[in-house]
């Protein structure tokens, strides 16, 4: 069986990076690189040449038994691929569910990272949380770039400056990242969730928990919040807006699986926060958390930076590669038997995350 590894569009990450093939081969498999594959994340065709056969796009994806991507292929693309090829990537079926009927009258087998369950067992499979880390990460990183001012607290003979105080929306992977980079930096951190169980882990971060009462369990909802009625939505942003007015950043982060992500800073708040503050929507993709939030824009309302980017993972490309890619070996090592798929729906892992066979 041939595995192919594609160059990302308009994404300098790699799917799988150079130390990952050994392991990979040792399932019994040949692999197959598109030349200029990993030099977006730093990854020369050299440390790929030793382990694999590095070809033009087109000859990865004629040749290829097996495709691991982190963006799917466009349509024409995939109408190229012989039947029955499996597909490793990420095709987010809640948002987009056209393509899981698109790739079954294409005959090929599709394996939805983004659809991997997010348990215990999954956890080393987990792409969304490894890219959510990094994604939290860099967000208070792009805040204290375009603040004004300073995250920590400094005592100088010319005066004294107060530490920036950020807001963090969702205590999730990516929440807890954000609350402990920016605590790190020096910053003054509150943090919001819907989930009690996420205020031990904030407090141990050294944030404070802001409490709304009244919400919905969401421990079952793998990570992801879940619609909350309209009465505490509507306290939620009272609350909200009571500390943005006084919040340098804020970092939102709330998504719910397969729906509109809620909306939680309206504009009236946005209007209320100090000239130079800065919002960070990783929310960006699915509606985002702020009312003003514009997918992959950056916007100035009333002095305030607003930041839609669901994406931060892919600019620190490097690390987030090396990530993915352990993910992605992780899943082939329950995935490839003898050096050929097997698709043991009997596994929790793959009965999840296969969406078309």
């Amino acid at each position: 069986m041939q595995i192919g590894i594609l160059k990302e569009k308009q994404d300098n990450r790699v799917a799988i990076v150079p130390d990952g093939l050994p392991k990979i081969k040792a399932l019994g498999v040949e692999l197959l690189v598109e030349t200029s594959a990993g030099a977006g994340a730093m990854y020369d065709d050299d440390a790929y040449a030793a382990e694999a056969r590095l070809l033009s796009r087109e000859a990865v994806l004629e040749q290829a038994d097996l495709l691991i991507s982190i963006n799917p292929p466009d349509e024409a693309e995939l109408s190229r691929l012989k039947e029955g090829t499996v597909l490793i990537s990420q095709f987010q079926p809640f948002l987009y569910p056209e393509v899981v009927s698109k790739l079954q009258s294409l005959k090929l087998v599709a394996i939805s990272l983004d659809m991997i369950p997010r348990t215990t067992l999954a956890q080393t499979m987990d792409v969304l949380s490894s890219m959510a880390s990094i994604a939290g990460y860099k967000a208070v990183l792009e805040a204290a770039r375009l603040l004004p001012r300073y995250f920590p607290m400094f005592i100088t003979a010319a005066g004294s400056v107060r530490p920036a105080k950020v807001l963090v929306i969702g205590a999730g992977v990516a929440g807890l990242q954000a609350i402990a980079t920016a605590r790190r930096l020096g910053a003054a951190v509150e943090a919001f969730d819907t989930r009690t169980a996420a205020k031990e882990e904030v407090l141990s971060l050294g944030a404070k928990f802001v409490e709304v009462e009244g919400a919905r369990d969401d421990s079952a909802a793998g990570g992801y919040a879940v619609q909350q009625t309209e009465e505490f939505l509507q306290r939620q942003r009272a609350e909200v807006q009571s500390r943005a007015s006084k919040s340098d950043v804020i970092i939102t982060t709330a998504q719910v699986r397969g729906g509109k992500a809620p909306m939680l800073i309206a504009k009236e708040t946005v209007e209320q926060m100090r000239k130079g503050s800065v919002i960070i929507d990783l929310a960006a993709s699915s509606g985002g958390n702020c009312e003003l939030t514009q997918n992959n824009e950056t916007i100035v309302y009333h002095g305030v930076q607003i930041v839609g980017n669901s994406n931060l993972a892919a600019l620190m490309p490097q690390d987030a590669s090396f990530l993915y890619s352990n993910n992605v070996l992780n899943l082939l090592k329950i995935l490839v038997k003898d050096g050929a798929v097997n698709l043991d729906m009997e596994n929790e892992i793959i009965r999840g995350s296969c969406i078309t066979k």
